[in-house]
């Protein structure tokens, strides 16, 4: 029976393949093309299909969205809501939490209907996510109101040929990647945790290696199929429609020397390389939440229950350290210890960030050998907004399918904080 303040996930939930910002390093990557809101709209058209909940009984749309990549970024939740197939009546709330954003959208969702305060019973569940276009643009700064041509530069578009001398374009993903608060950048802060723990350059090519091998083997089974909604991407011209179907960052042949012959890629003699960081990607997710008291109340199939939570803020230099007091509270709030836990998925900022939290999680009692069975962000990529919506899915249709019952989903947030959920699995 179901307790008056317990959130259940709906079983429907998708989400998109992540696909690389750059094909094969080279030109545009597949979803080059489409904005955050219309990756945001794919995912949550795909999880009202599949979800076995009437859409009139949605009452609110919260998605997470860490930076503004397009010019219609600003709508976010409300822009993927219209896309998604939603009414015009139905609200919708962008949240932002940097890298824990669609972990954020699952908790707020989950304290509206707790609180009540703007819960509506009649239209009791919401649709929860989070979307990412890391096509972020490269800005030129203190251009508005100076002379440009034969003007003053005041909004609208600008003629490069026309700009002013001592003008540059700033790539705005770079930028946002610099944290001013702990005077570095995000992989400087995991090459901090590195040295803090002693991880060597082999612990971080042997833990990207394990995330690869372990991301194709779980591709290869199938295992990501009930969770992925393909992605048809027109070519243009004569070119026929690509389907996306799979992450696009796992590697086919992963070696330990193939990773060993990468040059560190932040500092000298470092240990983080392209081969042990997480890949640069697009991608959104989308499911449905609400008091299990409603699901049974209108007969909707729950995958899991949300046992606990957890958020917590550390030293921004260290900001990858996040997920250990944010698990730590949320086994705390979900009554659990951490022998008690099946699967771990903890985003893979940077492998020495994940290694340090690991070696943080065999205290709490958790396995190393549950952490990330299928791989994570070094294989599969980190679309920063969603990836919190992203993994919870993963981790829920994991331990339906393994027949287990409880998992953590876990992230590092930049700027210095981290945020976990305990799901359990309902089968």
């Amino acid at each position: 029976m179901a307790n008056n303040a317990s959130i259940v996930i709906l079983d429907g939930g998708r989400r998109l393949p992540r696909a690389d910002i750059l094909h094969n390093n080279k030109g545009p990557g597949l979803f080059t093309r489409f904005t955050t809101t219309q990756l945001g709209g794919m995912a949550i058209r795909a999880a009202l299909r599949d979800t076995d909940v009437d859409p009139g009984r949605i009452g609110h749309v919260v998605m997470g969205m860490a930076a503004h990549s397009h010019r219609d970024s600003i709508y976010g939740a409300q822009g993927a809501r219209w896309r998604g197939g939603l009414p015009d009546d139905v609200p919708a709330l962008t949240v932002a939490r940097i890298c824990g954003s669609g972990a954020e959208a699952i908790s707020v969702a989950s304290e509206m209907a707790i609180a009540g305060l703007r819960h509506d019973r009649e239209r009791p569940f919401y649709v929860v996510g989070g979307c990412e276009s890391m096509q972020y643009p490269f800005s030129v700064y203190n251009l508005r109101g100076r002379a440009v041509g034969s003007g003053v530069q005041k909004y609208g578009p600008v003629d490069p040929r026309a700009l002013p001398p001592g003008v540059y374009l700033q790539d705005a993903l770079l930028m946002c990647l610099y944290d001013p608060g702990a005077k570095m950048a995000m992989a400087n802060t995991a090459e901090e945790l590195g040295r803090r723990y002693r991880i060597t350059r082999q612990e971080c090519d042997a833990f990207g290696y394990r995330s690869h091998v372990r991301a194709k083997a779980a591709r290869d089974a199938g295992h990501f199929d009930e969770e992925t909604e393909p992605v048809v991407v027109g070519q243009g011209g004569s070119k026929a429609p690509v389907t996306v179907r799979h992450d696009t960052h796992i590697l086919e042949e992963p070696s330990l020397e193939g990773m060993a012959k990468l040059f560190p890629a932040f500092e000298a003699g470092g240990v983080i390389t392209a081969g042990n960081a997480s890949a640069v990607v697009d991608s959104a997710a989308a499911m449905v939440l609400g008091l299990e008291k409603d699901a049974e109340r209108f007969g909707c199939k729950p995958l899991c229950r949300i046992a606990g939570y957890g958020v917590a803020g550390v030293d921004p230099r260290i900001m990858g350290f996040g997920p250990v007091p944010s698990t730590r509270k949320a086994l705390e709030h979900a009554g659990l210890k951490g022998e008690q836990i099946d699967i771990v998925e903890i985003n893979e900022a940077f492998a020495p960030q994940a290694l340090a939290c690991m070696r943080e999680f065999e205290k709490m009692g958790l396995d190393p050998e549950k952490v990330n069975p299928m791989g994570n962000a070094i294989a599969l990529g980190h679309p920063l907004g969603a990836t919190g919506a992203i993994l919870t899915l993963t981790c829920a249709y994991a331990l339906r399918r393994r027949k287990l019952r409880y998992g953590v989903v876990t992230m590092c947030i930049g700027g210095g904080q981290g945020i976990a959920l305990v799901l359990e699995s309902i089968h």
